[in-house]
C-alpha cells in the first residue's frame, strides 16, 4: 500500500463505513474484508479497497441479500480488484433500487466522504449527480451510490463546466438507449404475450419478471459503456499534451 495512501484504524473505518467494530469484525472473520496492514505496535490499519469493500457489502445487505449470496457475489470479483472499480460496483448495486430520499447537512456529508467540502466542492458534487440542493439552506439530497465517487474527482482538475457538459451528454445518450430497449421490449415480448390473451396472475407475474430485469440492464450498460471507453483510448483517444 503506498505510504501516501490513507490508512484507518478498526474505529476510524468503522465510523467513516457507519457500523460498528463488531459488525466489522464479523465481516472480516467471514472472509468478507481481507486482512488489515500491520502498523507500528502491530495495529491493524486499513486502506480505501477496506472501506469499499465494506460499504459494498453493506449495499448488498440493504438489497436484502444474505450472508452466503453476499459471499458468492464476492467471490466472483477479481482477487486484486481496486478501490474505484469496488466503488463502481457500489454505485451499481444502489442504482436497483428506488430513487433515495436520503438527506443530509454538509457536517454529516464530511463525515461520510472524510474530507472537508468547500462550497465548490458541494456545487461539482451536485453537477456530478452526487448530490441535489433542497429548499433548506445546507440541506442535500443524496445519490448514496455517487457520493463516494464524486468525493473521489474533487481533487481531479476537472472544470465545473466540463463536468456538466459531460452529464449532459450521458443523459441524453442515456435516455435514448432507455427509449430504444423500451420500444423493442414492447413490440418483442409485452405485445406478443398481451395478444395471447394471458390470465390476469400471469399478467402479474410477467410485470414483476420484467422489473428483475432492470439490474441486468444496468450493469450490461455499464459494461458496454467501460468497454467502449476502453476502446477509444487504446485507439489515441486520450487526451495528450500537445
Amino acid at each position: 500500500m503506498p505510504a501516501t495512501t490513507p490508512r484507518l484504524t478498526v474505529d476510524e473505518l468503522a465510523a467513516r463505513a457507519g457500523v460498528t467494530v463488531r459488525t466489522l469484525r464479523f465481516y472480516s472473520g467471514r472472509g468478507l474484508l481481507p486482512p488489515p496492514e500491520l502498523g507500528p505496535r502491530r495495529v491493524g490499519l486499513y486502506g480505501p479497497e477496506h472501506l469499499d469493500r465494506l460499504e459494498l457489502i453493506e449495499e448488498l445487505q440493504r438489497q436484502g441479500l444474505t450472508l452466503a449470496a453476499i459471499e458468492r457475489y464476492l467471490a466472483q470479483l477479481p482477487p486484486d480488484i481496486g478501490s474505484l472499480d469496488l466503488a463502481i460496483h457500489r454505485a451499481l448495486v444502489a442504482a436497483w433500487t428506488p430513487e433515495s430520499t436520503e438527506e443530509a447537512e454538509v457536517a454529516q456529508l464530511v463525515r461520510r466522504v472524510g474530507r472537508e467540502l468547500t462550497e465548490e466542492d458541494l456545487d461539482r458534487l451536485v453537477a456530478m449527480g452526487a448530490l441535489q440542493r433542497t429548499e433548506r439552506e445546507g440541506v442535500f439530497r443524496v445519490e448514496p451510490g455517487l457520493l463516494p465517487l464524486g468525493a473521489r474527482l474533487l481533487d481531479l482538475p476537472i472544470p465545473l463546466e466540463t463536468i456538466v457538459a459531460t452529464r449532459a451528454v450521458v443523459r441524453l445518450h442515456s435516455q435514448a438507449t432507455a427509449r430504444e430497449l423500451h420500444r423493442l421490449f414492447r413490440e418483442t415480448v409485452w405485445k406478443p404475450f398481451r395478444e395471447s390473451e394471458p390470465a390476469e396472475a400471469e399478467i402479474d407475474r410477467m410485470r414483476e419478471l420484467t422489473g428483475q430485469i432492470e439490474p441486468m440492464l444496468t450493469q450490461a450498460l455499464v459494461t458496454a459503456f467501460h468497454r467502449s471507453l476502453a476502446e477509444q483510448l487504446a485507439e489515441g483517444g486520450q487526451p495528450t499534451g500537445s
